[in-house]
């Protein structure tokens, strides 16, 4: 029995088997329909912005100017991840009390986190634990279990966000971060350990102007929803595989 993560690859195994990860099921699960305007939208924006690099690119001739240009929405998206990526460990640095060195181009975003820890009184028990489920056969990776009694009782699961808005996905995604069966710690991925019972799920928007928390809802409802965007997920390989070769004339069905 074992849960182990790869960061770099970003993916788990669970008893030896690939796991799917929670978000990798929402990816797949759940339509997305604003991210065709935001690629077309940033693309546009470069153009606009950055007149002596599309003529740089002009110059390089049509295929490498379409290939830079449609790579412009991944390239942002990507600096967003390393953003984020680094306020997320700085994070679970600090709300442990630990002294850190802060970047400049990210002073904004810790200190808001610190404003935000120390007036609700955040209080953390876990961070940062690798978790699966067996009898629906996912795992994914929290930010943090905490008590933020200055706020409401109970135990809860926080997510921190750093993208430009916090979205109601992010509840089917803590759902089932809450309803793991187990968790492992990274230098002992063998040896399960029963999750705290969570009472409520919540997410921290963390901006370089400051921090907001969001209340997340009912965790069981959004369970059942993360349920059935994992039901949609799991028939998209099916989906792939679904036409084979063309029928030939004579052959029997």
């Amino acid at each position: 029995m074992s849960l182990k993560f790869s960061a770099k690859a970003h993916r788990y195994w669970m008893d030896g088997k690939p796991a799917p990860g929670v978000t990798t099921i929402l990816g797949k699960g759940i339509p997305k329909p604003a991210i065709p305007y935001w690629a077309a939208r940033t693309v546009a924006e470069y153009v606009a912005d950055e007149p002596e690099k599309v003529e740089a690119l002009r110059a390089a001739g049509r295929d490498p100017m379409v290939a830079a240009l449609k790579g412009v929405p991944w390239t942002k998206r990507d600096e967003a991840a390393v953003r984020g990526t680094a306020v997320h460990d700085l994070a679970e640095r600090v709300i442990h009390g630990e002294a850190v060195e802060v970047p400049e181009h990210l002073a904004g975003y810790v200190e808001g986190y610190v404003r935000f820890l120390d007036e609700f009184g955040v209080e953390p028990i876990l961070t940062e634990k690798s978790v699966g489920n067996r009898e629906h056969w996912y795992a994914g990776r929290f930010d943090a279990i905490v008590r933020i009694p200055r706020w409401r009782g109970g135990v809860g699961l926080l997510d921190l966000k750093t993208s430009t808005g916090v979205y109601g996905e992010t509840a089917l995604q803590n759902a089932a971060y809450a309803h793991a069966e187990f968790y492992v710690e990274d230098d002992d991925p063998n040896t399960e350990i029963p999750l705290p019972e969570i009472d409520w799920i919540a997410v921290a928007h963390v901006t370089e102007y400051g921090t907001s928390l969001y209340d997340l809802g009912d965790k069981g409802a959004a369970f059942a929803e993360f349920l059935a965007a994992k039901k949609v997920a799991d028939t998209t390989d099916r989906r792939k595989n679904l036409i084979g070769d063309p029928v030939q004339i004579g052959e029997v069905a």
